[in-house]
């Protein structure tokens, strides 16, 4: 049997309109609303909701020119990757090309957060996002902060 990989962190939902989707959030799943924040490079917005004890991650575009704007308009709205915590992810990456597996977006040069993406067509029609040190999801200078919408 294979080692594990990591521990599931979060799941990234691909939205249009944060504000839209956090009511159905809130006042559907009862998650509560932790914080919003832009992405270092500001093509995504993100907004963190706690349910019970998992973590929900919407993100949206920020910029016409975004990954996510292109995502949406070919995929529509709807789960866009699973966040494993990865510790040794150098490593691990290195073993998933090993097996054949494409791993795509990799930064793994970073001084606090490291990520490596395990593309869908290896890995079941899913988008994996491997990451190791990541940064809380709230943790400054890291994102840039948003005033609560």
């Amino acid at each position: 049997m294979a080692e594990q990989i990591g521990r599931l962190d979060h799941i990234g939902i691909a939205v249009h309109s944060i504000a839209r989707a956090r009511t159905f959030f809130e006042e559907t799943l009862g998650a509560r609303f932790r914080f919003i924040k832009t992405s270092r490079d500001g093509s995504f917005r993100f907004a963190v909701f706690d349910l019970h004890e998992f973590t929900i991650e919407l993100i949206e575009p920020a910029t016409e020119d975004s990954f996510l704007t292109k995502y949406l308009e070919k995929r529509g709205e709807g789960v866009h990757h699973l966040t494993v915590q990865t510790p040794d992810l150098k490593r691990k990456v290195a073993g998933l090309e090993e097996k054949g597996l494409r791993v795509v977006d990799k930064h793994l040069d970073g001084p606090d957060f490291i990520e490596a993406f395990i593309s869908p067509k290896s890995a079941c029609g899913v988008l994996f996002q491997l990451a190791e040190t990541c940064p809380p999801l709230d943790n400054e200078p890291y994102w840039q902060d948003e005033q609560d919408t």
